[in-house]
């Protein structure tokens, strides 16, 4: 059978293109997806993320190549493997980004991408909890859910710390302005992960158009002889296939994924695949630069009452917050466990808000065997993990053979600009002064780490390198932009040179966006 278009990735973008192109109801459509369904509660119940984290049955499980600047550490790189792909198994923080962020995709030549034209799309997308507004949509399928009021009474502290500071506070992220100390959103729905595959996906598998292939992975892009993509060859349950398009492919593999497909299939720099023994069929240099992630580190405190470590901590605890969550939809099983934070300049001669915070009344750090699980730090506690918003040092995606199902090379190369060791510095400064500050330092015991001790610039800088790691924002791979030596793909997103081929995710970001991804990778779909 041809297909009208094929969709390669059910992850955040590709559940939402394969409802939209198929919604007329005039043109097939067929949804590739390496992984299986996503139909357990663990991905419908929020905290069910702690279950997928080192799970390879549903995670790629990708490590980093040995970074340099992190002390030769290979940092964890998590992506979806599922039906939904990461917007499966992410903590569903919802950040659309900052007006500048949509503003320079724009500027950089990039028709129809500054922000006052994508925040209809925005607003498309969703269904706030306080209705429609200037800034919200209320008919969208993605349900937004605020958690201010909900949070827990050590919350309250942070905010107090803020304002005690001058710190702007924000009611809304997703309004007027980003910067700012406040409550973040969630995309949830009654206490349930409301993502693109539940909320567009799975309704549009009921239309006859619509087709999805499961545990198909996508092993290289077919092309005519005119050297239009014409199709795709996966190989699904041992079985090879091939599956053909009349019109489009279409890329939504991810940061990580989409670049891989198109390095196996010839397209990229014509000496790199070369040296991993791919023929090139189209020279494209940009193709796995321009690599871009947000990098974090946490700050541990001990707490003088009690926090979210306490009822996680004890299979008591559990049991009662899981009792609580099937009766009525509510309690910290039904939101994300990072429920504050903010956007800060780190200077006040900053131009814009440089610096993200976290803040969680719940301490864990990340086991490095993965079947130790996440567990609560032993004491009742909360972290504050912070990253830059823009950070400038950029990184490359890369095969080392034509190999379709070998691991491909990540490169982040965090760390090496002075801005970025800067923000390092003017995040960790920040943090100190806000856990200082009067309301939450008179219910702080003691820093745990890095502790007290540790207060000169490179005693910081070394814990940083130490401790840092990805908060899996990972962008920019396929760069949208008018340049073919820069960019992969235009402002329609069509690879440049390569008929009947885009690519829809969120490695398209000419640059990465202040917050958290998911919710413009939704947009841009």
């Amino acid at each position: 059978m041809i297909y009208d278009y094929i969709i390669v990735g059910a992850g955040s973008a590709g559940c939402i293109l394969a409802s939209r192109l198929s919604e007329n109801g005039r043109h097939t459509v067929l949804l590739i997806e390496a992984g299986g369904n996503d139909n357990s509660f663990w991905f419908k119940i929020p905290v069910g993320y702690a279950r997928s984290y080192y799970n390879p049955a549903v995670n790629w499980m990708y490590s980093s190549e040995p970074e340099a600047e992190l002390q030769d550490r290979s940092i964890y790189v998590p992506r979806g493997k599922v039906q939904g792909g990461s917007g499966s198994i992410n903590a569903m923080i919802y950040v659309r980004g900052a007006r500048d962020d949509f503003d320079d995709w724009k500027s950089a030549g990039n028709s129809g991408w500054g922000y006052d034209e994508v925040l209809p799309y925005f607003r498309r997308l969703e269904t706030h909890a306080r209705g429609s507004s200037e800034w919200h949509g209320a008919e969208g399928p993605i349900h937004i859910t605020p958690m201010r009021g909900m949070t827990h009474p050590i919350t309250d502290a942070f905010l107090e710390s803020c304002g005690s500071l001058q710190l702007p506070l924000n009611e809304d992220f997703n309004g007027a302005s980003i910067e700012g100390a406040g409550v973040y959103d969630v995309n949830t729905n009654n206490g349930r992960r409301s993502h693109s595959s539940a909320e567009y996906l799975r309704p549009a598998l009921k239309r006859p158009n619509l087709t999805i292939e499961r545990y198909a992975q996508a092993e290289r892009l077919v092309f005519g002889e005119d050297g239009r993509v014409t199709g795709v060859d996966v190989i699904q349950n041992g079985t090879r296939r091939r599956f053909t398009a009349g019109r489009e492919v279409i890329l939504a593999a991810g940061a990580v994924g989409s670049p891989q497909l198109l390095q196996v299939s010839g397209i990229g720099d014509g000496k790199a695949l070369s040296s991993a023994g791919v023929e090139t069929r189209r020279h494209l240099p940009a193709v796995g630069q321009n690599l871009q992630d947000h990098l974090c580190a946490s700050f541990y405190y001990r707490a003088t009452i009690p926090t979210l470590n306490d009822e996680f901590g004890s299979l008591f605890g559990q049991m009662r917050l899981g009792l609580q969550y099937l009766l009525t939809g509510k309690g910290p099983f039904s939101m994300s466990v990072n429920q504050a934070g903010g956007f800060f300049r780190g200077r006040p001669d900053e131009e814009r808000p440089n610096i993200q915070l976290y803040f969680n009344p719940l301490s864990y750090r990340i086991p490095k065997d993965p079947k130790a699980g996440l567990k609560p730090e032993p004491y009742p506690g909360y972290l504050i993990c912070f990253n830059s918003c823009r950070p400038t040092s950029r990184g490359s995606i890369s095969i080392a053979s034509g190999d379709p199902s070998a691991k491909p090379l990540i490169r982040p190369n965090y760390l090496t600009t002075d801005r970025d060791i800067d923000e390092v510095l003017q995040g960790s400064r920040l943090v100190r002064r806000i856990a200082s500050a009067s309301a939450l330092s008179s219910l702080t015991a003691e820093e745990i780490s890095p502790t007290p001790r540790v207060e000169s610039d490179e005693a910081l800088m070394d814990y940083f390198r130490e401790n840092s790691g990805s908060i899996y924002h990972l962008c920019g791979t396929c760069a949208m932009g008018p340049d073919q030596a820069s960019s992969v793909v235009d402002s329609r997103l069509k690879v440049h040179g390569v008929p009947g081929l885009r690519v829809v995710d969120a490695s398209i970001f000419p640059n990465i966006t202040a917050g958290n991804i998911n919710a413009p990778t939704m947009m841009v779909a």
